[in-house]
C-alpha cells in the first residue's frame, strides 16, 4: 500500500503566500489524478485543484488565478502554490491520489493523506 504525507502548512497573514507538497511512497506503479481539497470548520469537503497525470488542471472558482497545482511525476509529488490568501482559504488541505499498485493484487485505488492545516489571519 501507499500513502500520501502533506507538508506546507502554516499561518500566513491575509495577502500571503504558502506552498503546499503531498509526496506519495510505498507501493506504486504510477499516479493517475491528483487534487488538493479543503474542510473548514463546519463545511464540508471541497475540490480546489485537480491536476491529471498529462498535466491537465481545473480549479475552483474561488481559487482560480491565486492558486497553482503542479505536479513532479519523478518524485510522486504534487505541489499547491497559493498567492494572495484570504481568511476564507483557512481550512485543512488534503492531497488526494489515484494509486496505481504495483501488484495486480493492489490494483488501482484513491487514497488520501492526513491533511496539514492552513491559517489566514492578521
Amino acid at each position: 500500500q501507499a500513502q500520501l504525507v502533506e507538508s506546507g502548512g502554516g499561518l500566513v497573514q491575509p495577502g500571503g503566500s504558502l506552498r503546499l507538497s503531498c509526496a506519495a511512497s510505498g507501493s506504486i506503479f504510477s499516479i493517475n489524478d491528483m487534487a488538493w481539497y479543503r474542510q473548514a470548520p463546519g463545511k464540508q469537503r471541497e475540490l480546489v485543484a485537480h491536476i491529471t497525470s498529462g498535466g491537465t488542471t481545473k480549479y475552483a472558482d474561488s481559487v482560480k488565478g491565486r492558486f497553482t497545482i503542479s505536479r513532479d511525476n519523478a518524485k510522486n509529488t504534487v505541489f499547491l502554490q497559493m498567492n494572495s490568501l484570504k481568511p476564507d482559504d483557512a481550512a485543512v488541505y488534503y492531497c488526494n491520489a489515484e494509486i496505481v499498485g504495483r501488484t495486480w493484487r493492489e490494483g488501482t485505488y484513491n487514497l488520501w493523506g492526513l491533511g496539514t492545516q492552513v491559517t489566514v489571519s492578521s
